[in-house]
């Protein structure tokens, strides 16, 4: 695969004019990468800004306020990879409370569980206008029939997945994710993030 050097910065602004670019109604963009090891969550801050300044009303989701509660994520433990990657993620509840209203009423329900706590948030559902945009960031989120208009894949290199990753046990998760997903190949947009700091987009 070729990839061009990139700084954070023009990232953002390049991912902010595909996204700006895009038709219809509402759109949903998907921020795809392993937790705590590609900084999802702070490319999909970096966008939110720019995308307003053009314009587009923006609510920023995170997949992990739509995880299950604690006794079906750890009916098998809680450092299990596989439990990991098949029970942790409620997708039902990404797509009824965010992504289908997205293309209907325009009410989205920005978090649903509150992990930590282990109950539900009781957030209020959000309006968002025609022209709007979803910015969603989490892990394993490609190849699960999520409905996005775009999707963004931050991919490291076996060696960095085997280093960045703080939870050891979860990696098993992604390598599988890898090996039976794909996500490089299913998303609109891969950048490598082996150093952060020092991102490259990939150019086919």
């Amino acid at each position: 695969m070729r990839y061009r050097p990139i700084s954070p910065a023009v990232l953002a602004e390049e991912l902010t004019e595909r996204i700006d670019a895009l038709t219809g109604p509402r759109i949903a963009v998907a921020v795809d990468g392993a937790a705590g090891a590609t900084e999802t969550a702070q490319l999909a801050d970096a966008l939110v800004d720019p995308l307003r300044l053009r314009g587009r009303a923006t609510l920023r989701v995170s997949a992990s306020d739509f995880l299950r509660p604690a006794s079906l994520r750890f009916e098998h433990g809680r450092t299990n990879p596989d439990a990991r990657y098949t029970d942790w993620l409620d997708l039902g509840a990404l797509r009824r409370e965010v992504l289908e209203p997205l293309k209907g009423s325009g009410e989205v329900l920005p978090s649903l569980w509150d992990a930590e706590r282990d109950r539900a948030t009781r957030a209020e559902r959000v309006p968002l206008p025609e022209g709007g945009v979803v910015l969603l960031d989490g892990e394993l989120l490609l190849g699960a029939g999520l409905a996005v208009d775009l999707a963004v894949h931050l991919w490291l290199s076996p060696a960095a997945l085997r280093r960045r990753v703080p939870e050891a046990w979860a990696i098993p998760a992604y390598e599988r994710y890898e090996e039976e997903v794909d996500p490089s190949s299913l998303a609109d947009v891969v950048v490598r993030v082996d150093d952060p700091r020092h991102p490259a987009l990939y150019t086919p």
